[in-house]
């Protein structure tokens, strides 16, 4: 039995168990994930029968496959060439299987990047038009009035979609870099949905940390915009 044909069996299964149709079947699926694993450091990102689907093989597979290949202590660049020998699938597959690959063996911690350090994403919709919060936020006495003892310097061109600042904070003894942010503004109807994506964080603790700031400050901005 081929991988899509054994999916749909799966799908229709569910489909008897639990009445729902083919479609919301098939989503749930997609979107669960794989809690049967065992010896797991920590979950990918996507399910077992989403990466089967895509890439031929679940994760478990794919663990003794890189294992027996590069192995553990093969660097993320190495991982990715063995599997782009081996994969007839897109490189963001390739990407996906090889990151997936370092979560569950824990080579990489959840949010941690190919170079150590973390990443963290936190978003809200706003109750005001796309224009109004980019005017806000890049015209209107710019980022720093918005986040208080930090000073967001800018590192992309003026007018770019997704705006960069490299982020610190003035100590005792001189600036502290605190990484760098990334804010994106997407319209949703005659809302926008603002996306603050934190990156070069140090360390895991560090990221929890600017997680929490980060929701704070969206929601605080979010009220302002009532």
């Amino acid at each position: 039995m081929t991988t899509q044909e054994s999916f749909k069996r799966r799908v229709r299964e569910r489909m008897v168990r639990t009445g729902e149709r083919y479609a919301a079947a098939r989503r749930h699926l997609l979107s669960s994930p794989a809690s049967e694993a065992s010896g797991w450091v920590s979950a990918p990102e996507l399910s077992d029968e989403r990466v089967r689907e895509a890439t031929g093989l679940g994760w478990d597979e794919w663990v003794a496959r890189i294992d027996a290949g590069p192995g553990r202590s093969a660097s993320h660049p190495d991982i990715v060439a063995w599997v782009t020998e081996r994969a007839d699938f897109s490189g963001w597959w390739v990407q996906t299987v090889t990151v997936g690959y370092e979560r569950i063996t824990g080579i990489r911690l959840p949010g941690q990047m190919p170079d150590g350090t973390f990443t963290v994403s936190r978003s809200k919709l706003l109750d005001a038009d796309r224009a109004t919060v980019r005017a806000r936020l890049l015209e209107d006495g710019g980022p720093d009035t918005l986040v208080p003892g930090l000073t967001l310097s800018p590192r992309s061109r003026p007018g770019v979609m997704r705006p960069r600042f490299a982020l610190t904070e003035s100590g005792p003894d001189g600036d502290l870099d605190h990484g760098v942010l990334l804010l994106s503004t997407d319209a949703v109807d005659d809302r926008c949905r603002l996306t603050v994506t934190h990156e070069k964080i140090a360390n895991p603790a560090e990221a929890e940390q600017w997680k929490k700031f980060w929701a704070e400050w969206l929601t605080t901005l979010a009220e302002a915009e009532r």
